[in-house]
């Protein structure tokens, strides 16, 4: 009868336990439209420097994208292989490039959309996970360029159809922040969307103000963690269950 009781007790903590979350670790690596940005150069704002504000506190975010970085340079430097040192079964990580690795005249970190911008990706895909992580593409966020009529250009060629292509051969988590973004910003138009930009008025560091259709502020920033947020929980990933989105 004992023995009986203190099954059905072990079953009932188990169960218990089975529906408690872990921890999970975040690791994102990209470009300065992603990167943690200093406080001289508020109300620059990377998305992923907001990240977190759409995990509950059993998420941590570690944010390795950095300005200027193409999917080229980031390995060069030794930046991957940090991320890689890091690595555990369990994690997720968040792969945006393409803004630098267009830069032909910078050989550095240029790289060709479906011959070496392509490999790099797969390495990072790869890579990720023989360490057990889950790696998750994502496009870039598109440029804010309108033209006469009032209709976004695009800037990225074939960059994201690159990408898109590596999701599918390697069947990759995809968010199409290039499609996300483009759709956003057209719906807003030409003056509403400089809400979401780096447009900002003279200061004393910068007299002219800031003219940027690259790089987001607060809002954009927190705009586009938040469109990142809302894809993820359509994914079939245990990290969907960790997202915390406001009713």
């Amino acid at each position: 009868m004992k023995t009986k009781f203190g099954i059905a007790i072990l079953a009932l903590f188990l169960a218990a336990c089975s529906g408690v979350q872990k921890p999970i670790d975040v690791y994102m690596v990209g470009d300065s439209t992603m990167s943690n940005k200093k406080a001289e150069v508020y109300p620059e704002t990377g998305w992923g420097q907001v990240f977190d504000q759409f995990f509950n506190e059993q998420v941590t975010v570690h944010n390795h994208a950095v300005n200027g970085r193409s999917t080229k340079s980031f390995i060069t430097e030794g930046r991957w292989q940090v991320v890689l040192d890091s690595l555990k079964s369990g994690d997720y990580v968040f792969i945006q490039f393409g803004h630098n690795d267009q830069k032909d005249q910078d050989s550095t970190r240029y790289t060709d959309p479906y011959g070496t911008y392509s490999q790099n990706l797969e390495k990072y895909v790869q890579e990720s996970r023989e360490k057990g992580a889950t790696p998750i593409l994502l496009t870039s966020i598109v440029r804010r360029k309108f033209d006469e009529s009032g209709q976004l250009v695009d800037t990225h060629g074939e960059y994201p159809e690159a990408m898109r292509q590596v999701a599918q051969r390697m069947d990759v988590p995809l968010i199409d922040l290039q499609q996300l973004t483009a759709a956003l910003v057209q719906e807003l138009g030409d003056e509403p969307s400089k809400e979401l930009y780096l447009w900002t008025e003279p200061t004393e560091r910068y007299p002219e103000g800031r003219q940027d259709d690259t790089h987001l502020r607060v809002a954009g920033a927190l705009t586009v963690a938040e469109l990142v947020a809302v894809e993820l929980t359509g994914l079939p990933l245990d990290l969907a269950e960790y997202i915390v989105l406001e009713e």
